[in-house]
């Protein structure tokens, strides 16, 4: 488990090439017009978040609202009027200040503690469109007051920004009637007069602070994170480990705010340019949000009306099937690959979890309801099918194990390191003539590390485990807690959490009974001091590292440790290692065959230990 700890680490760091482009973009600035914008919106932006609504404007202030506004000061008045829009999936509240989505409850789905899952109200989000007026005044709708036009589709919602009977701007949301995604279009009539000529975007500002909707602080907080996607190209993230921030010239497709489960995802049709982002992670561990996530970008708009500028927004689950279904009969080149969000690992295992587990865990579910019975099943099924593998393992392993009488006569007619090469020789002619390889037990499993890695990376990740209940578990996404307690205990509550988790418990023990088995097994008297006491610590070590892990995970490990058990003596009990090494000795008496790597190999060992006796001489001398 810690190589899977480790490897998984090591196959999702950037490549070089996206190190090398991360170090462009840093260095990259936007130009200087475009910066004064973004830093005047996003200053705005922020202060948003603190500002409360005012549906009235003292007579003071009017002239105030005139001088920055201009010909969209009287926009600026009015009265913040809510309504509401939904279908089978989910309920937003709009907003008529700003013309927006105030905020999103999922219709499906309830918190941690049973309460209507909300992704974002108005006061944990910020959005708003902005340009320069024809008379250089810089304008956000965020600020402006919009009217509600009828439609005759009850899934739309139509804002107009009426600045006079002949010049508007509408947003108009559209949604579908059951699914998670909404159209988004933003359409001009004769804006030409009021604002400026040259215009052919819009600047567009999205803020949001993620609400913690699970009971793992910890855990949902590290599969949080900003993702986005290059027009017709990789999908790439923030830090979520940290405080993160890029600027990107490069047209993006769509950007994504995710928690554990849930997304908010805005699409553009033509890309977003000038982009930049930042995820921000929640200093105080008590405040009911996890992370803030903000986007400036821009937009293509048509000022004369001639065109529609389009979005569309998601509000949903991260589910790994739903998100590719909208790329179903799209080219390949045009994909959102909006599954990318779903953390199944680097491209060395996703296939193992896109091509085996998740169809494997699917075909389950369609029969089972009970979704521990369906972890038990793929644990049982998983271990079987590699089964071949462990079975060679345990043999080779075997080989190895007789061996070792010999092996010793071997070190003790060869002493000190002055002889190194003459034992190391010796030791490889007597595996070449039993027929013996080194490696023959390493192999194996290392062919099963990508069923490793992918079942690390797929229970955590999974929505279909959440609130799902088994035994005294009742939540398979998260930690089952048995016994909890308040306060802050210095590295405690920090690395183990205040809680202990049972599942975590007999994972640890499995694998300490393992380790025993194991450790009975082998031949422990050539081995470094401490390191018997090591390999019981190990399991230990991973009682800290899954106690916050999902209960699902640690359920995984702990059958299929617990099965590994049960088929070792089972294989022990039909392997007669007396047999094995008369087999092996009888080896002995067939001719070795040398394969020409081999053959080099033996040349090569050949010179060192010349050189090693020549060296030895002029000591002597």
């Amino acid at each position: 488990m810690l190589f899977i700890i480790i490897g998984f680490s090591w196959l999702n760091k950037p490549s070089e090439k996206q190190q090398q482009a991360t170090r462009i973009q840093n260095q990259n600035d936007s130009i200087a017009l475009a910066i004064q914008q973004k830093a005047a919106i996003q200053a705005d932006t922020t202060a948003s978040f603190t500002q409360k609504d005012s549906t009235q404007t003292s007579t003071s202030d009017t002239t105030d609202q005139k001088l920055k506004f201009g010909t969209f000061a009287s926009l600026t008045q009015g009265e913040n009027r809510h309504s509401t829009i939904e279908n089978d999936n989910m309920e937003l509240t709009m907003s008529s200040k700003g013309g927006r989505i105030a905020s999103v409850r999922l219709k499906k789905f309830v918190t941690c503690d049973s309460l209507p899952l909300i992704l974002f109200d108005e006061k944990e989000s910020n959005f708003g469109f902005s340009f320069f007026t024809s008379d250089n005044r810089l304008v956000n709708t965020k600020d402006l007051y919009f009217k509600q036009v009828p439609s005759n589709n009850p899934l739309q919602f139509i804002y107009r920004l009426a600045i006079s009977d002949t010049t508007w701007m509408d947003f108009v949301y559209t949604l579908k009637k059951d699914d998670y995604k909404m159209q988004f279009e933003i359409k001009g009539r004769n804006l030409e007069s009021v604002m400026q000529s040259n215009i052919n975007s819009l600047d567009f500002n999205w803020a949001l602070k993620m609400r913690q909707q699970e009971k793992g602080r910890t855990f949902e907080e590290r599969y949080s994170g900003l993702n986005y996607k290059f027009v017709a190209d990789n999908v790439e993230n923030l830090s979520s480990a940290k405080n993160d921030s890029k600027k990107i010239a490069n047209n993006l497709k769509w950007v994504s705010f995710k928690d554990q489960f849930f997304a908010c995802i805005a699409i553009s049709d033509k890309g977003f340019t000038s982009n930049e982002l930042s995820s921000n992670i929640e200093v105080d561990k008590t405040s009911p949000y996890i992370k803030d996530f903000t986007m400036a970008s821009a937009i293509s708009f048509d000022i004369h009306g001639s065109q529609t500028a389009k979005m569309d927004f998601y509000f949903g689950p991260i589910k790994h099937a739903l998100l590719k279904s909208y790329d179903k009969g799209i080219a390949a080149d045009q994909r959102l690959n909006l599954d990318k969000i779903v953390p199944l690992g680097g491209k060395m295992i996703r296939w193992a979890n896109t091509g085996v587990i998740i169809p494997m865990f699917n075909i389950f579910g369609k029969f089972l309801t009970n979704y521990g019975l369906i972890i038990l099943l793929m644990t049982v099924i998983i271990k079987l099918i590699i089964f071949p593998l462990t079975y060679k393992s345990y043999i080779s392993s075997a080989k190895m194990r007789v061996l070792q009488p010999q092996i010793k006569e071997i070190n003790e007619k060869f002493p000190g390191n002055e002889r190194a090469a003459e034992r190391s020789q010796a030791t490889m002619t007597l595996y070449k003539q039993v027929g013996v390889s080194p490696m023959g037990g390493c192999l194996p499993m290392l062919l099963q590390m990508p069923i490793l890695f992918a079942m690390y990376s797929f229970f955590p990740s999974s929505i279909e485990l959440r609130q799902q209940s088994f035994l005294w578990a009742h939540d398979l996404s998260t930690y089952d807690a048995i016994v909890s307690w308040s306060g802050n205990i210095p590295l405690v509550t920090k690395y183990f959490g205040n809680h202990i988790s049972l599942f975590c418990i007999l994972m640890t023990v499995t694998n300490l009974i393992y380790t025993h088995i194991n450790m009975k097994t082998m031949d422990t008297s050539t081995q470094m001091p401490g390191m018997k006491t090591m390999q019981y610590l190990m399991p230990i070590m991973f009682l800290f590292m899954f106690n916050q892990y999902a209960s699902g995970l640690s359920f995984y490990f702990f059958v299929s440790t617990l099965f590994t058990i049960i088929q070792t003596y089972a294989i022990r009990a039909t392997v007669n290692e007396e047999k094995l090494l008369a087999k092996l000795n009888e080896n002995k008496k067939k001719p070795v065959k040398k394969s020409g790597f081999a053959a080099r190999l033996e040349q090569v060992q050949k010179q060192q230990q010349q050189m090693l006796k020549e060296q030895q001489k002029n000591k002597r001398k």
